[in-house]
């Protein structure tokens, strides 16, 4: 099927932004009237109905979400081209839409700052939060996860960077309570757990590292502690509230600085990835694929 006006798609993709006609108007710069007349000849083109209207607003179907998903890419490819197209530098333009974790999202500002100094014409808007973004659904060109294994095989993967969980503390709190010696010990310290999608992580688990016998442990918390912000979790266990178990990413600074003691010499934490997460292979405006290009060469050793 060919689109005989494009200006139809971006009624769809603002109505449903928006989630009336009155915003797609205002949007687009078009009366209501306009509007409505534009998504009437969509939906006439398609042959299925692609929002459900009321009085007080429109709900998109799901015959029209699916539209919506391949619109807004498509757009978006074909404003970058025309950016492209006008520029005598091909210098990169347009906004990502990037998703992470708060203490990762923390550890990157510099490595943002450097990719956007390097391409002027991009902005960055970044959401940082531990709730797991569904990139198909939210709206998202790109997220940053750790994670133990492959993401959902339905997505486009690619590893960036590998590092390991490590149980640390303020050195204000160990005075006050000891430094446990064996994994098994952490389950008589205050230990502050992170709560992700409603889920206390209360179970922590070490292995030996090389050199000595094979010996895998895994220990269940008390967890008195627990909060659904790494960020926070990071910054309790620095005020001296208690052990965290982090990324060696996050609390690398604050381990040289002395502000946190690495626990538990000769142990290995869980092994994670840090992945970029893209929600297709056939539609990354070039402007992601730059950024994650970018997370990759700061990466890369050496």
């Amino acid at each position: 099927m060919k689109f005989e006006n494009l200006s139809d798609l971006r009624v769809l993709v603002e109505a449903a932004r928006g989630g009336s006609l009155t915003a797609a108007a205002r949007a687009l710069e078009v009366t209501p009237a306009a509007a409505s007349a534009m998504l009437k000849r969509l939906e006439a083109q398609v042959g299925v109905r692609l929002f459900e209207r009321s009085t007080r607003a429109l709900r998109i179907t799901a015959q029209g979400g699916t539209l919506l998903e391949y619109a807004e890419r498509a757009l978006e490819l074909l404003d970058e081209g025309a950016g492209l197209a006008q520029s005598e530098t091909g210098a990169l333009r347009g906004t990502v839409r990037l998703a992470a974790p708060t203490d990762l999202s923390r550890v990157l500002l510099p490595r943002f700052d450097r990719f956007m100094e390097r391409h002027p014409g991009v902005q960055l808007a970044l959401s940082a939060s531990d709730r797991l973004h569904d990139v198909r659904r939210d709206a998202v060109d790109l997220a940053l996860r750790y994670s133990a294994e492959l993401p959902d095989s339905q997505l486009v993967a690619r590893a960036l960077h590998r590092t390991r969980r490590l149980a640390c503390a303020a050195p204000e709190y160990l005075a006050r309570h000891g430094t446990p010696r064996h994994p098994s010990e952490l389950a008589a310290h205050r230990c502050i757990a992170m709560a992700i999608a409603g889920r206390r992580e209360v179970r922590w688990t070490f292995e030996r590292a090389p050199g000595h016998p094979p010996e895998t442990v895994g220990i269940t918390l008390r967890a008195e502690r627990s909060v659904d912000d790494g960020a926070l979790a990071h910054a309790w266990a620095l005020a001296g509230g208690g052990i965290v178990y982090k990324s060696r990413l996050d609390v690398q600074a604050h381990l040289d600085s002395g502000q946190l003691v690495e626990l538990l010499p000769g142990w290995l934490g869980q092994a994670y990835t840090v992945y970029a997460v893209l929600p297709s292979q056939r539609f990354v405006p070039a402007r992601v694929r730059a950024l994650v290009e970018f997370l990759a060469e700061e990466w890369r050793p050496g």
